[in-house]
């Protein structure tokens, strides 16, 4: 069996290459994400590569195999649908449920795991509007845009919030800055690197650029 240290890296690089849309991740990005040293994260890739989860090239980076993405496809599905089960059955709120999450995926058995899927009514989303991954490894892929990239004036939908941070959560929950809300932009500062938004009429406020990189969106 893996070890949960080698789950981690084959999710975390099939996180990256989803949201780069790109099959080759920097090792820069990997290191970065799992909180290593780069001398760390190469001596773990080279491991990986020897066990066949997926292939290395010096100042390039790798790429998973069929077996390492199929690995790294089942973690993230029992990832997101343990962060769902724990927002909608235990009603933790969604800025405490990654770090739980991310000690039960490793424990939980895979017909625990699809009797989990089947009691929530096998949700296609978790509680961040992030796509949970089917049994097959099929994940659908939103062709969402960051809320820093619109422009004055226009409405559109909260598709999902790319930061795990629990005071970002807490902040975007309180502002119900969630999955399906319409939100407006009044107004774009950009001398202040500010937004002026509006949610569901309720009082306008604003957030800085970082912030509005954060939170995916649709028309």
């Amino acid at each position: 069996m893996p070890s949960p240290t080698v789950e981690n890296y084959l999710k975390q690089i099939l996180l990256i290459s989803l949201e780069r849309d790109k099959k080759e991740v920097g090792m820069g990005l990997i290191s970065e994400a799992l909180g290593v040293t780069p001398g760390t994260a190469t001596s773990m890739v080279k491991n990986l590569e020897r066990e066949g989860w997926l292939s290395y090239k010096a100042r390039k980076g790798v790429k998973l195999t069929g077996a390492g993405r199929k690995l790294g496809m089942n973690i993230l599905r029992r990832h997101r649908l343990l962060e769902t089960f724990l927002v909608e059955t235990l009603g933790l709120d969604w800025s405490e449920i990654h770090d739980e999450a991310e000690e039960l995926e490793h424990a939980i058995s895979e017909k625990v795991l699809e009797r989990l899927d089947e009691f929530l009514g096998k949700p296609r989303h978790d509680p961040h509007g992030h796509p949970i991954p089917t049994k097959g490894g099929l994940i659908q892929r939103h062709k969402s845009r960051s809320l820093l990239d619109c422009k004055e004036g226009t409405t559109v939908t909260i598709d999902s919030i790319d930061d795990q941070e629990k005071n970002f959560l807490k902040f975007a929950r309180v502002r119900r800055i969630v999955p399906g809300n319409r939100i407006k932009i009044l107004s774009r500062e950009e001398v202040a690197n500010a937004m002026e938004l509006k949610i569901d009429r309720k009082t306008s406020f604003s957030i800085g650029f970082e912030a509005a990189r954060k939170i995916l969106v649709s028309d």
